[in-house]
Parts: structure tokens; sequence; C-alpha cells
């Protein structure tokens, strides 16, 4: 897997922009230009700050299947979606999708 192409995917699909993604992630906006710029290959310590940044695991950030670790925050959000009736799942998901949008 291409790291580079995979940040830029999980960038883009967030609307972020590289400075973005440095504030997020605790690093410096040159560390994080220099992975896209200079085709630096990101450390597993700098990839592990991008993933936090995210608020993915690293397992989620490589994973190319169905199959992935969740992050104890996702963990917490699955276990009250069960819980909710249908109808305020639908509610709750179109609020999602409106907040994606803003």
């Amino acid at each position: 897997m291409d790291a580079k192409a995979r940040i830029r995917e999980l960038m883009q699909e967030r609307g972020w922009s590289e400075y973005r993604l440095a504030i997020a992630s605790g690093l410096s906006q040159s560390t994080v230009a220099n992975i896209f710029n200079r085709n630096t290959t990101p450390s597993v310590a700098t990839l592990e700050s991008i993933c936090a940044g995210f608020g993915i695991t690293l397992s989620q950030f490589f994973a190319e299947g169905d199959m992935v670790e969740l992050t104890a925050e996702q963990r917490e959000m699955f276990a009250a979606w069960s819980t909710l009736t249908k109808e305020q799942k639908d509610v709750l998901y179109q609020l999602i999708l409106v907040m994606k949008q803003a």
C-alpha cells in the first residue's frame, strides 16, 4: 500500500488540507509537506500521529477489507448505536450527513 496515497485519500474524504492534517496530528506543517513534496516515507511514529489525527488505528489505515480493529471511541459509538431504534438511527444518520457537508 502506498502510504502517501492513503493519507491523501483520507484527507480528501474529510476535506482536509495539509495544514489541517498537521494541526490534527500534532506534526509540523513541514513534516506533512515533506511526505508529499519530497516523497518522504513517513516513519511508524509519524503514521501513528497521522492516524491519531484522523481518529483511526494503524490497522484501519492499512486495512484493505472489511475486517478492521476499532478504536475505543468507535466501539463506544457502535455500542450506543446498537441501542437506538430504527427511527433514531435514521435521524442520527441524517444528522451525520448534514454535518459532513458543513
